[in-house]
This record gives structure tokens, C-alpha cells and sequence, in this order.
């Protein structure tokens, strides 16, 4: 599953090639892939999608988003094996790097197609089909459930109060969970909540209740820092996901807990330790992140 750097850079890249662009055709190859809000599919793609052009792409945790001039929007995720493939006068993908990257599409892993007025297309490609593009009233997309549940990104030092609110029903929580927890913070996975344990100096293992507040300011900023770094870096999920360029990300060989079982802390040389916590496979410093 792409983490919230990964799906920034694949947003990064729609925007740079496909803002702007009016979205000419379109053809679907699996139905399941594709939904729409209200109304029959026909009448909805006949209205609000093709001719229209795009004019923003956004991301609110994992999910992307490209909002239409007809005030719909395309709200689609990933999942594990999804990818966005541009071709035209410039070739462009992100996402899971299988061989449909360099195939000619469409291929036996392609979704949907966009076709653009420029000739250039946008092909939505996913082996597993978990992955999912919708069509929706722009205004009601922060509605959707999953959306309007999130807590706030931890991008915007004015958000941490409302990620004190919402962690403090808590308490009893042990922190990593609670970090894992879209609806306390959104965006945050395994590999950035054991980073952002270290960089706080705070156990994995210790109960929300015993987090103090500074602890949790602490907290919060470093969980920014190092998602703002994987994805100034390119992403962290390098088995997996690439940037925008096709480039896998690098991010993992800078990381100071994530994968370094058994080898020195960058900080003060006790051996990494990985555990069980939540159910999730953590990475600690026993010195630096005691109980």
C-alpha cells in the first residue's frame, strides 16, 4: 500500500502534465474500477466528464483527486498495484513499477483511459483491481465518509490542537497505534510512525496517557519533518512505488529505525531492535526510546 509520500509524488506528476488538459475520451475495460456518484454511468460521463477540463490535482491523505471545470471531481486510490501512466509528447508514470510502465497500453492491467484534447492519454493500470476511480460533485467529495472521518495532516503546526482533541479520547491507546490511526492524524503508515517515535524520543509500546503534552507537540512535528523529507526525497516505499520520474524513492536509505534491526543507532549507538506493537513489525532504540 502506497503511503502518503508516494501518492504526493504521483500527484506532483498529474498536476505538472495533466492540469489544464480537457479531457477529450474515455473507455473502460473494468467496470468495478470506475464508479459514479449518482445517476447512470452514461449520463454522468456524458455530462461531467468528457469535455471537461481539469483543472486541480489534490491529495487529502492517500486519496487523489483531480477536480473538473463541470464542479466533479475524479477521487481515485491507488491501493497496492495501481498506477498512472501518461503517454503522448511526454511519458510520464507513477505508482506500482510493474512492466506496464514502459508497455504499449493498453495492456491487460489497464482500468481506464482518459483520452485528452492534446492527443496525450492518461491510462489508470491496476494487476489487482482494488484500486478505484469515482466520479463525484466536487462540493460533496469532503463529504465521503472515509474523507470526512481523517484527522488533520501533520504539515501545519495550527493543526496540532486539533490532533491533541482528538488523541486525548485516546488514552489508553497505545501511541503507535494511535499514530497509525487516520482519524486521529491522517497519512501516516508504519514506516513514519516508528521514524517519527524516534525522532521524538518516545517508545512505541508507551500508553497515549503517559505522552506528555510536550511529548505530543514533539510528536506531531516530527511526524511532518519526516514525511516533508521522504517526499522531498522521492517516496520511501522503494519494493513498491516510484516518484513521478519512474525513479524508485530513496528516502529508506536515510532512515534511522525503519529496516535497521540489528544495526547502531545514528544517535547514540545501542542496537536497533524491531518488535511487535499494534500488530505492526517496530523498529526502536532501546537507549534512546526507553519505557
Amino acid at each position: 500500500m502506497p503511503e502518503l509520500p508516494e501518492v504526493e509524488t504521483v500527484r506532483r506528476g498529474l498536476e505538472q502534465l495533466v492540469v489544464g488538459r480537457r479531457i477529450a475520451t474515455f473507455e473502460i475495460w473494468e467496470p468495478k474500477s470506475f464508479q459514479v456518484a449518482e445517476g447512470g454511468w452514461a449520463d454522468s460521463v456524458g455530462r461531467y466528464l468528457e469535455g471537461a477540463r481539469v483543472v486541480a490535482a489534490r491529495r487529502r491523505a492517500k486519496v487523489l483527486i483531480l477536480d473538473l471545470d463541470t464542479d466533479y471531481s475524479l477521487v481515485g486510490h491507488l491501493k497496492m498495484t495501481g498506477q498512472m501512466v501518461v503517454r503522448g509528447a511526454e511519458n510520464w508514470a507513477g505508482g506500482h513499477p510493474n512492466d506496464s510502465f514502459l508497455a504499449q497500453l493498453p495492456d491487460r492491467s489497464t482500468r481506464l483511459a482518459f483520452g485528452f484534447d492534446d492527443g496525450s492519454q492518461l491510462f489508470f493500470n491496476d494487476q489487482r483491481k482494488f484500486g478505484w476511480i469515482r466520479l463525484m460533485p466536487t462540493a460533496a467529495v469532503e463529504s465521503l465518509p472515509f474523507i470526512a472521518k481523517l484527522g488533520p495532516e501533520p504539515f501545519n503546526p495550527a493543526d496540532f490542537p486539533e490532533f491533541r482533541r482528538r488523541i486525548d479520547h485516546h488514552q489508553r491507546t497505545i501511541i503507535k497505534a494511535a499514530l497509525l490511526n487516520q482519524e486521529i492524524v491522517a497519512g501516516i503508515g508504519n514506516i513514519y510512525a516508528d521514524e517519527t517515535l524516534w525522532a521524538a524520543r518516545v517508545n512505541p509500546s508507551r500508553p497515549v496517557s503517559e505522552v506528555s503534552a510536550r511529548k505530543l507537540r514533539e510528536l506531531f512535528t516530527a511526524a511532518g519533518q519526516v514525511m516533508q523529507l521522504s517526499i522531498d526525497l522521492g517516496g520511501s516505499t522503494d519494493r513498491n512505488y516510484v516518484d513521478a520520474e519512474g525513479n524508485r524513492g530513496n528516502y529508506l536509505s536515510f532512515a534511522h529505525v525503519f529496516r535497521r534491526e540489528g544495526q547502531p543507532c545514528d544517535r547514540c549507538g545501542t542496537t536497533i531492535v524491531k518488535i511487535r506493537v499494534a500488530g505492526r513489525g517496530t523498529h526502536f532504540c532501546p537507549r534512546c526510546q526507553r519505557r
